[in-house]
């Protein structure tokens, strides 16, 4: 470490307030220095939620199979099988365990007595990685004290200490503060389990509760997302964009969960179920609103392709294609396709420009417009995205991000001209960036309008291919509907593709890895989501119900902890009333990516590169300090 006698005098005394004393500086200096050598703790990556939350709770509850893995470790032969189901589901789930074994009248002192101790010698081994502040930090605050108390008794070491534990959990049982407690001691568990969280995109459309799951993570510190398609989509829309809202609205009445939309969010779709209704009296309500709020998202997606040549969205302006006396369109290959039906009653086909609302579907816009621009709980979920969120994270040596690096097809960084200026690799993210938080200060036209080509346009980082939707919606020919993507889908399996981007992001391609979402792993036809050798991780593995079919599993964690890498395969994961009835548990199949020789420490990590910095200014102030440039109190 190299040390220099003197530093601007603004820097040091700024310091020398923090740390008036010499006494002060050495404390924190053995306690920083320290630091470095614990090991790392574990991060887990997860991706495409999609309003998945059921699975989601229990994923969480259970920190993706680590925390059964340690009850496993630690109680092993002097537990059976059927004592560790019911310890555990009382972790994942304690208030609700606690109130069916109170109905059950089991709730003894003796059973409060024996799980609190249970959960107190749990707590001691998964916490011996992090330093005292940091547990005590983990801790609930109206329990610190005490469990802080009882994580510092050692009854083995002697009779005192094994009288004074004693009395400690006695007296919680006593006073009838055991249920208290044992919810606070799962806290601290749950958190020692995963010390960050990493969600990398696409928290909404499919499943029905995305609001639900963005609470459960705004309760949680350690957390850092990478958008994805359909989170830019939903942030679009409530900053105001039309063609961002009637995708979204299309979206959900397409997956049958509006709830989300009118109980999660309070936006009302009244004025589109009436104004559908008249318009196609002869379909259910749900298809006749997903009809009439498909056409105004062509005809609002169509005005905003021409006034943004840059998007590349031409292949998209389709409407105008349409043949009303044949039945047909003429797509982008020059030839035309039957249509599955005829009946357009909000286009007129005489007139000069068929992208033109109608008067009634402006007025259907503009009232879909102000729930969306007025509710205030997806505002709040919006301005968290945008709080934790960004379009990539570098952490620790690796690369996240949702879709793609736009590349050539000869496997080199695509290079994209915007406004004139020219963007490729990290600048075209870093570009794309802005652009979406632009949007979010500014709220102009030309930035809501960028929300939406992130969401669809093939040369969009977060979604890397030509969407089809006019063909899906009203062409039968399915091989209509096959959507080319970018050839970095193609590339993803090359070694020195991905060394090469992970050198343009500044990542040592020797150690890093790069994470993604967006695309499922189709498991079941033996497709493998570790690719280049382990140099990419393809972590979405269906955790919506709609793509279980498609990928054969329920999802993947990713973990990085001090050992190496390893991807979690969940097979099967039980609902909340499988666990309390049951004790039934997550199945997953564990498979080690990467296993490291040496164990990683906090001073490997992004973390000790900021604690070094410090140790490297306390050293300057210590000096500052012996040489009376500064003097301490």
């Amino acid at each position: 470490m190299t040390v220099h006698a003197q530093r601007p005098s603004k820097i040091l005394r700024l310091l020398a307030e923090k740390y008036p004393t010499k006494e002060l500086v050495y404390e924190k200096l053995i306690y920083l220095q320290s630091q470095l050598s614990l090991p790392k703790g574990a991060e887990h990556f997860m991706s495409d939620l999609h309003g998945e939350y059921s699975t989601f709770f229990h994923i969480l509850n259970n920190c993706s199979g680590v925390i059964r893995e340690k009850v496993e470790y630690v109680f092993g032969e002097r537990l059976s099988e059927e004592e560790k189901a019911a310890f555990l589901t009382l972790i994942y789930y304690p208030k609700e365990k606690i109130e069916q074994v109170t109905a059950d009248r089991r709730n003894t002192p003796d059973w409060y007595r024996r799980n609190l101790s249970q959960l107190l010698e749990l707590a001691k081994l998964m916490s011996y990685k992090y330093p005292a502040s940091k547990v005590r930090s983990f801790t609930p605050k109206r329990y610190q004290s005490v469990i802080t108390e009882l994580m510092n008794t050692r009854p083995e070491a002697d009779n005192a200490q094994f009288v004074y534990h004693k009395r400690l959990l006695n007296t919680i049982v006593q006073i009838d503060s055991g249920a208290d407690f044992i919810e606070a001691f799962t806290v601290l568990i749950k958190r020692l389990a995963v010390e960050r969280l990493h969600i990398v995109g696409d928290f909404f459309d499919r499943g029905d509760r995305p609001d639900a799951i963005l609470d459960m993570l705004m309760k949680r510190s350690a957390v850092d997302i990478q958008w994805g398609n359909h989170d830019v989509l939903w942030m679009g829309a409530a900053l105001g964009s039309e063609a961002c809202i009637a995708t979204v609205v299309r979206n959900s009445l397409r997956y049958g969960n509006t709830d989300v939309l009118e109980r999660g969010y309070g936006i009302s779709l009244r004025e589109l179920t009436t104004f559908s209704s008249r318009m196609y009296p002869d379909e259910s309500p749900l298809k006749a609103s997903e009809r009439a709020v498909t056409m105004m998202m062509f005809k609002l997606e169509g005005q905003l392709i021409r006034r943004n040549p840059d998007f590349q969205m031409d292949s998209r302006l389709l409407l105008h294609k349409l043949d009303f006396s044949m039945c047909r369109a003429l797509l982008n290959d020059g030839k035309y396709y039957e249509l599955d039906n005829a009946y357009f009653p909000t286009i007129d086909e005489k007139a000069l420009d068929p992208y033109e609302l109608t008067p009634e579907e402006q007025a259907v816009m503009a009232d879909l417009k102000s729930y969306f621009v007025e509710s205030t709980p997806l505002h709040r979920h919006i301005d968290y995205l945008y709080q934790k969120g960004s379009l990539y994270t570098r952490c620790n040596g690796n690369l996240l991000f949702h879709g793609c690096v736009p590349l050539n097809e000869d496997g080199t960084l695509r290079t994209l001209t915007f406004d004139g200026k020219e963007y490729s690799g990290r600048s075209y993210f870093d570009y794309c960036d802005h652009r979406a938080r632009h949007a979010y200060i500014r709220g102009d036209q030309r930035s809501l309008d960028f929300m939406y080509f992130l969401w669809c346009g093939r040369i969009s980082p977060v979604s890397g291919r030509e969407f089809k939707t006019f063909e899906r919606a009203l062409v039968p020919d399915e091989s209509t509907w096959k959507e080319p993507s970018d050839p970095y889908y193609k590339y993803i399996d090359d070694p020195e593709v991905c060394e090469m981007i992970l050198r343009e992001f500044h990542l040592d391609p020797q150690r890093g890895h790069i994470i993604n979402g967006h695309v499922p792993v189709k498991v079941r036809k033996g497709e493998s989501p570790v690719k280049a050798g382990g140099k990419a991780i393809i972590i979405d593995g269906g955790f919506c119900k709609a793509y279980h079919k498609k990928t054969g599993i329920s999802g993947y964690t990713l973990i990085s902890n001090s050992r190496g890498l390893r991807l979690l395969e969940h097979k099967r994961i039980a609902d909340v009333r499988e666990a309390l009835r049951e004790n039934q548990d997550i199945e997953s199949v564990s498979e080690t990516v990467e296993l490291q020789t040496i164990r990683t420490t906090v001073g490997d990590t992004d973390k000790g590169k900021e604690i070094q910095d410090e140790i490297t200014d306390l050293y300057n102030l210590l000096l500052a300090y012996q040489n009376g440039l500064i003097k301490p109190d």
